[in-house]
């Protein structure tokens, strides 16, 4: 069990869902990860938080708009959302939500950066993030699925002070960032292969002991699937959205990839 009580700013922190059907996204993740979902009450909106083994691993919550598709966002400690915010416009990026205190909580806002990938950042006070990672059922990884890598660099270096480090994937270079020589998150390159109407985003990865098991218990839970089972230097990953259409990633990490 790796436990988590405070995040260094740059950071990936925590993820959560924005949905229509928090009833019905409940009853997937609960279903597939063993999460038990508890919803926080009125005075935050229905937002829900999700509990493995006792600590808080993510979080539901009903789209505030009706336009908003369903999606996860993965959040970034900072430690003054309101100095990251200014950091964020001056870099190209555009604010999706103005930064806002959570009460009892931190303090939070929501942001795209300059090709429309939308992301958040935290701010902690007495909720620091995600308290369990990279077990089973639990965030593992954060990744950027961009058309324009080149720039995404320059925007998280600006922002995070993100280095970036390329490697071969495949036909793509993938490109990890790292933060003091410890690895932050992950970016591949949208190509042509890439529905037009796709567009760039973050990916939330969570940790699975078994990708083909996960996979169809997805399935059998009315997820659909849009990559399958493939092995990849790290592990074992797929893609799968959940019943209202909310893309994830899964992964069997390599046991070299977790000593």
């Amino acid at each position: 069990m790796v436990e988590k009580t405070g995040y260094e700013p740059g950071t990936p922190c925590w993820v959560d869902l924005t949905t229509p059907d928090v009833e019905g996204a409940a009853r997937f993740y609960s279903g597939l990860f063993g999460w038990e979902v508890v919803d926080q009450g009125p005075e935050f909106g229905g937002y829900r938080m999700c509990h493995l083994r006792g600590r808080p691993v993510a979080g539901l919550g009903p789209a505030q708009d009706p336009g908003i598709p369903p999606n996860w966002t993965s959040y970034v400690s900072v430690t003054d959302a309101d100095v990251a915010t200014k950091a964020i416009t001056a870099a190209g990026g555009q604010v999706f939500v103005e930064p806002m205190d959570i009460p009892g909580s931190g303090r939070m806002a929501i942001f795209a950066d300059p090709a429309g990938a939308a992301f958040g950042v935290w701010q902690a006070g007495e909720f620091a993030g995600a308290g369990l990672v990279t077990e089973p059922g639990a965030l593992c990884w954060n990744e950027l699925m961009t058309r324009h890598p080149e720039a995404a660099n320059s925007f998280y270096q600006a922002v995070f002070g993100w280095e970036p480090e390329r490697q071969a994937m495949g036909e793509a270079d993938y490109t990890t960032w790292s933060l003091a020589g410890q690895q932050m998150a992950g970016m591949m390159p949208m190509d042509d292969n890439w529905p037009p109407e796709v567009p760039p985003h973050w990916l939330a990865y969570f940790a699975v002991e078994d990708a083909d098991a996960t996979v169809a218990d997805a399935a059998g839970l009315g997820g659909q699937v849009s990559v399958p089972p493939t092995d990849i230097p790290v592990g074992r990953f797929a893609v799968v959205s959940d019943p209202a259409g909310a893309a994830f990633g899964i992964v069997r990490m390599n046991p070299t990839t977790t000593d």
